[in-house]
């Protein structure tokens, strides 16, 4: 089965599985906070969904992320 997140992507929502902020991902991974909004933005998109919940309730739903 074919991943849906990009390596990036999937940093990006691990962290706010674990209740992370916007701020301390961008700090975790070395990126601006625009670059964090932009991987969640891209994530909404390519699911379908409108919010950062209902993503990673979808993510874990296809075993893409582990919460």
């Amino acid at each position: 089965m074919e991943k849906i997140l990009t390596r990036r992507e999937k940093d990006v929502f691990d962290l706010l599985t674990k209740n992370y902020t916007t701020s301390e991902i961008a700090d975790e991974l070395n990126i601006t906070k625009k670059t964090v909004r932009n991987h969640i933005s891209n994530v909404i998109q390519k699911l379908g969904v409108c919010s950062r919940t209902q993503a990673i309730l979808e993510l874990i739903k296809l075993n893409e992320i582990n919460f």
